[in-house]
């Protein structure tokens, strides 16, 4: 029959489609009930799966661990672009400790209560090593998508840490891999590996991102929906490149997403929006591709071992690393207490655990069973109690709130200025003054003024009031003046 293919793959995209759709409607039942985004999708992929009313039978873990590798790759560099250089220089040092050492002593603890509940050491080797790193995707969507505040150097620690710890994870989930299957280097070889993961991904990432940066300010493309494919196309080179030497892609690809100076590219409100969007569709479907993959039938059996190790890493093993690696650097206790709970465990854990199934080493499905608990314990532990327990570690910070309208300038060529918004408190001089008393900097314009819902033109003789979303023209040179009249940007608050 000759429209047989094309009817199956009509079926096939139809399916996708219901699945993502449904995963992102009811991803408001997870704020609502303060649960993290990611057990919707994997929800929904186990009720479509074979053991699920969906009945969809899917086994491929090879397919899998290379389409959930692509979609870290979006979700990291999003990430990378979202994260001020700022931030990253006041928390490097801490937070790449917790990226090595806090990862090693994690990876260590977990294993010694595996081995305790039962698992063999090989199994609980591996156990350790697949779930020692937090998971970038879930650690931006929590703290970003559902808007919790937190004072800035404990948000830059647990995100910067984030994306920095995957290469040990990586490695060291190779390594026992490859160790049991009879293939391991000695611990010098380890040990040079590690400095040669970190080196080369980092060096390279920085490399293509500013090399990328670099054209991106001098080409003209023909059409604006050029620029997101380059780079789209930045993202995957900064991952395959520093890989294919060697280096670590996933470290590499955050680093390519920090040095990519957004602030001097065209284009830059659709870029950023293009990321965001990418980098949602990215945890969407490699959420549900893995709930796919999870069946219940299969994970019931390591129920008992996958729950305690779970408490066992969120009680003790994380806490008592981070505390261990943060002591030296002065924070206080309640904020090692808060970094220490929120480890976060998402789609990493899941997709590490594929590369001992994929090699074959005796007992790597059941790890990889298991494992699927210590993720949903992770979620439901921590990040459930995320805003209780920033609260109450007096760590989190009113968010302002959202701007009832957004101006954006959308060029294809590099501009001097950008727009800036703030919203005027009663406490600002400029509250109740008009527009022509303002001594804005010279090239500083306001562009609009939002006010209950209207939006007024801005003229000299507009009067600001409590409660207005001011928009302004300007340049990043004048924004610690326009911050002294107007307080912070909603971009600062929010």
């Amino acid at each position: 029959m000759p429209f047989a293919e094309p009817l199956g793959t009509g079926w096939l995209l139809l399916t996708i489609g219901l699945l993502i759709a449904a995963g992102a409607l009811s991803s408001r039942l997870s704020g609502r009930f303060g649960l993290p985004f990611y057990l919707v999708f994997l929800g929904i992929g186990m009720l479509a799966g074979e053991n699920g009313p969906g009945g969809i039978e899917f086994d491929d873990f090879g397919a899998s661990f290379r389409l959930g590798t692509l979609a870290l790759v979006l979700i990291l560099f999003d990430g990378g672009l979202n994260t001020s250089l700022a931030s990253i220089r006041r928390v490097l040092v801490p937070a790449g400790v917790l990226a090595t050492v806090g990862v090693a002593l994690v990876a260590a603890l977990t294993a010694v209560a595996a081995r305790l509940l039962g698992l063999s050491w090989p199994q609980a080797l591996l156990a350790g090593a697949v779930v020692s790193s937090t998971d970038a995707a879930a650690v931006f969507s929590q703290l970003r998508g559902a808007r919790l505040q937190l004072r800035t150097r404990v948000a830059s620690t647990i995100e910067v840490e984030s994306g920095l710890n995957d290469p040990m994870a990586v490695l060291l989930t190779i390594g026992i891999t490859t160790y049991l299957a009879g293939q391991g280097a000695g611990w010098a070889d380890s040990a040079l590996d590690l400095l040669v993961q970190f080196g080369v991904g980092a060096i390279g990432g920085l490399a293509v991102g500013r090399g990328a940066g670099f054209v991106l300010r001098r080409i003209r493309l023909g059409t604006a929906g050029l620029y997101p494919v380059l780079t789209t196309a930045t993202a995957l080179i900064a991952f395959g490149l520093p890989t294919a030497l060697g280096g670590s892609g996933l470290l590499a690809v955050y680093v390519a997403g920090l040095s990519l100076d957004t602030a001097r590219l065209p284009y830059r409100a659709g870029l950023a929006r293009y990321h965001d969007a990418t980098a949602w569709l990215s945890q969407v479907g490699m959420f549900l591709l893995l709930g796919l993959l999870v069946t219940p039938a299969a994970t019931l059996p390591e129920l008992e071992w996958g729950l305690g190790l779970a408490l066992a890493l969120t009680l003790v093993a994380r806490p008592l690393a981070v505390a261990i690696c943060l002591l030296p650097f002065r924070y206080r206790a309640r904020e090692i207490l808060f970094i220490g709970w929120a480890g976060l465990r998402g789609a990493v854990p899941i997709v590490l655990a594929i590369f001992p199934v994929l090699v074959g080493i005796d007992g790597a499905r059941e790890v990889f069973h298991g494992v699927f608990f210590v993720v949903l314990i992770g979620a439901v532990l921590p990040g459930a109690t995320l805003r209780w327990a920033a609260r109450r570690a007096r760590i989190d910070v009113a968010p302002a709130p959202l701007p009832p309208a957004i101006l954006e300038m959308v060029s294809t060529e590099p501009l001097a200025g950008e727009i800036f918004s703030f919203q005027i408190s009663p406490a600002l001089a400029v509250c109740g003054a008009a527009l022509r008393d303002v001594p804005l900097p010279e090239g500083t314009s306001v562009l609009l003024v939002v006010r209950d819902g209207q939006m007024i033109p801005a003229r000299g003789s507009t009067v600001f009031r409590a409660g207005d979303h001011v928009f302004l023209f300007g340049t990043a040179s004048d924004l610690p003046l326009l911050r002294l009249l107007f307080g912070a940007t909603e971009a600062d608050a929010g």
